[in-house]
């Protein structure tokens, strides 16, 4: 992929939410190779504006395009270059960090389980594979939703707070696997209140101003 392909593009995006206007007039896009950090300070619409990207909230007023086509046109090939995180993790208690990220993948893409082993390892977790993950720490379970960062093989990652309960060593980890994807012609959207470090270059957008 070119590093100069643009992916997603927002044209005038516009949210209201308690008749309160969150943002108007948003204007941003997003290259093969880039990433994008979405600041500003709570509640200024950060979460709501990766959701409406996502298509998990709908668009009011603007238009998105993917890959310079209307999004609504292309909407299934969108979602499957997509992967989301959301601030919460989407980890089930009562699964282990295996089970859950074989749920996740049977429902996206056909992963053996050495693979999911792997993708697992590499966030930090092995040993842990069969434990219940209600008796993993927030850090842990964090990790077993990254895991997915492994295996999805799609161009376009959308992080929410994605440093959150995680420790220094695991942030220093996180900050070089989405620094790879971006300089493998990957592009990554995220929402951080961590200083954040790349290799890749990183656009920024301040919503709240």
């Amino acid at each position: 992929m070119a590093s100069d392909s643009i992916l997603l593009t927002a044209e005038e995006l516009f949210c209201e939410r308690d008749d309160r206007v969150l943002f108007e007039n948003l204007n941003f896009s997003v290259k093969a190779g880039e990433i994008l950090r979405v600041e500003g300070p709570n509640g200024a619409g950060k979460t709501t504006l990766l959701k409406i990207v996502c298509g998990l909230m709908p668009l009011r007023d603007g238009e998105l395009f993917w890959k310079q086509q209307r999004l609504a046109d292309v909407e299934q090939d969108f979602h499957r270059n997509l992967l989301f995180l959301g601030h919460k993790t989407g980890i089930k208690g009562d699964l282990t960090p295996l089970e859950n990220l074989k749920h996740w993948s049977n429902a996206r893409l056909y992963c053996t389980d050495r693979e999911l082993m792997d993708a697992l390892a590499k966030v930090g977790l092995e040993g842990y594979e069969y434990s219940a993950c209600h008796s993993l720490s927030a850090g842990q379970q964090r990790r077993a939703a990254l895991a997915r960062l492994h295996l999805a093989g799609v161009p376009l990652w959308i992080l929410d707070e994605a440093f959150t309960a995680i420790d220094k060593q695991g942030v220093a980890e996180l900050e070089q696997w989405i620094s790879a994807h971006a300089l493998e012609g990957g592009a990554v959207i995220l929402t951080t209140h961590h200083v954040f470090q790349s290799e890749a270059p990183v656009k920024r957008i301040v919503l709240g101003q």
